[in-house]
């Protein structure tokens, strides 16, 4: 499969590929290098991404529904915007998930800051923070929902502290 110029495969050497809103559903990229890659708007949907490095890759806004991404490095990775939704993400490198009850969740760090996306919305973990309450309640969240989601936001720093960074 040739994409933009490149050769997508398993193994494949993408470092600094520009992919940007690519057409690769269901590309098989086991243990590919994609470090600083650009997939910002990429379609990844159903992607095998098994053992990928992408280590400072842009996949922001990317759609990474239903991705098999497990034990991939994404370390330093842009992720704002992307939707993992549905995405098997067992022992990905650079990221903390979690199922809440109505939406999925993730953080990630990138640029030195911690991010959150619940359900659509995307913030940093301080927003999140200093605003659960109101964004919960007009996303008509339960009180008790909104408990839940900033009990896990508040474990984040401590989780975050016992990761290795993502090399």
């Amino acid at each position: 499969m040739r994409v933009n110029g490149y050769d997508i495969g398993p193994n494949a050497d993408l470092r600094d590929a520009d992919l940007c809103s690519a057409n690769l559903i269901g590309a098989n990229l086991i243990g590919a290098y994609l470090c600083s890659a650009d997939l910002r708007g990429a379609n990844l949907i159903g992607a095998n991404l098994i053992g990928a490095n992408l280590i400072g890759a842009n996949l922001g806004g990317a759609n990474l529904e239903g991705a098999y991404l497990e034990g991939a490095k994404l370390g330093g990775a842009d992720l704002r915007g992307a939707n993992l939704e549905g995405a098997y993400l067992v022992s990905a490198k650079g990221v903390i998930v979690f199922s809440l009850g109505r939406h999925f969740g993730f953080s990630y760090k990138y640029d030195g800051t911690v991010f959150v996306q619940i359900g659509c919305k995307h913030h940093s973990l301080e927003h999140w923070n200093n605003n659960i309450k109101d964004i919960g309640t007009k996303n008509k969240y339960k009180e008790n929902e909104i408990h839940r989601y900033a009990t896990q936001l508040s474990m984040l720093p401590a989780l975050w502290s016992t990761m290795e960074e993502v090399k």
